[in-house]
This record gives structure tokens, C-alpha cells and sequence, in this order.
């Protein structure tokens, strides 16, 4: 299938998903991941008309930066490693990792802009997954307001594996309803407006518990 039928569908269920939760389609932001695919099928995604590139490596996404440059947004989704920051910064539109305070120090220091971030957290506790404990998240957020290049726009997760619908619906309620705490604060820091949360696999459910980013690749790219 083309990248141009496979969006034409993905845009079907997204519309389909707000249907249900009596929201607007255009309140939806899809990300195209493009971490296992080549330049060629990036650029593919980009003529079909998505502007957002996902990317969860530093080295991959400044390979495929050099190739394309700022004809597509790039959004930073992976675990990002504090030496790393100076490599993204100025290439990067947004930052949906970050979980800890030397990634922060490190984009305050290198960047000339404030950077639009997802503070990520691991709702469901599994070992593999990276980001805070939902305790940790409003202090962690707290502490953010000394670096003044860091702006927080929202909250990041994975949901877990699994064919439960149940527990991965509660995955992304918990990050809401989290998001909505911090939101309440009306902190100039941290508008915290956003929820990247819904992959291929999931991002219907994603959409459905509120979901603003969804960060989409096999469905989309293959």
C-alpha cells in the first residue's frame, strides 16, 4: 500500500474515533515515525502531506536531516541522552522525552529558542519503558521552571503491549487526568496543553482518552 492510502485510512479511523468522543478531527496531530524507514519513504510521507517526522534516534534523524532539512518538523520522541542535546538543537520542532533534569540543563544551555517539551511518563511501571512515576512528574515539572528554554506543552506515554483494551484505556485516562492536574496550575512554564499518546497499534483508544499527538509508523509507513 502507498503512503497516500494508508493515510487516507488512518484519517478515516481518526475521524471515526473523534466521532465517538464528539471531538474535532483537527485537534488531532499525526506524527509520522519513520525510525525503521529510508529517506526515500520519508520523503514519500512528506509529499502525501505529513509535515510531522518522528524520529527516536539522534543519529538517524540528523541522517535523514541532512537529506530533507526543515522541510519537515521534526519531532524527537526517544530516549534522549543529555550529550546528545547539542546535535538536535535548532533541528528539532519538539521534544517528547524528557524525563530528566541534565536534558534540561543541557537544552537551556544550547538553545538560542525556548523548545516546546513532553515531560514523559511511565503510567504503566513496566521495567522497559522510560519516563517518570506519575508521583515524580509535578515536582520534576516544578524544578523545570528554572530552565528557561524549556517549555513544557504536555505529557508523554506508551501504553503497554497487550490486547486488553481495558488496561491500556487506563493508561491513557491516568496521563489525562495527570495532564489536567498540572493544566489546573495555569503555570507560565508549563501550559501543559497536550497528550502524546497512541501509536499504531493503539492510537484509536489514544484518541478516544484525549489524545493531541499520536505517533504513528507501521500503519503509515510500513
Amino acid at each position: 500500500m502507498s503512503i497516500h492510502d494508508n493515510l487516507q485510512t488512518l484519517k478515516q479511523n481518526i475521524e471515526n474515533a473523534c466521532k465517538r468522543a464528539k471531538r474535532d478531527p483537527s485537534d488531532i496531530t499525526i506524527i509520522g515515525v519513520t525510525k525503521y524507514v529510508s529517506i526515500e519513504r520519508t520523503i514519500e510521507l512528506l509529499d502525501a502531506g505529513i509535515v510531522d517526522v518522528g524520529e527516536n534516534r539522534t543519529d538517524e534523524m540528523l541522517r535523514k536531516y541532512e537529506a530533507i532539512g526543515d522541510r519537515a518538523r521534526w519531532h524527537f520522541i526517544g530516549t534522549l541522552q543529555s550529550r546528545k542535546v547539542k546535535d538536535i538543537i535548532g533541528k528539532v520542532s519538539m521534544i517528547h522525552s524528557l524525563e530528566r533534569l541534565s536534558v534540561a540543563k543541557q537544552i537551556n544551555k544550547r538553545s538560542d529558542e525556548t523548545i516546546p517539551c513532553f515531560v514523559q511518563v511511565n503510567v504503566s511501571g513496566e521495567e522497559s519503558k522510560h519516563g517518570l512515576h506519575p508521583d515524580e512528574v509535578h515536582e520534576f515539572i516544578d524544578q523545570l521552571k528554572a530552565y528557561e528554554k524549556v517549555k513544557v506543552v504536555g505529557l508523554m506515554t506508551m501504553a503497554p503491549h497487550t490486547d486488553d483494551e481495558n488496561v491500556i484505556r487506563g493508561v491513557f485516562r491516568k496521563l489525562r487526568l495527570l495532564r489536567d492536574e498540572i493544566r489546573s496550575k495555569n503555570l507560565p512554564h508549563a501550559p501543559c496543553e497536550y497528550l502524546s499518546m497512541g501509536m499504531s497499534n493503539d492510537y484509536e483508544i489514544a484518541i478516544e482518552e484525549g489524545a493531541t499527538h499520536i505517533r504513528i509508523g507501521s500503519v503509515l509507513v510500513g
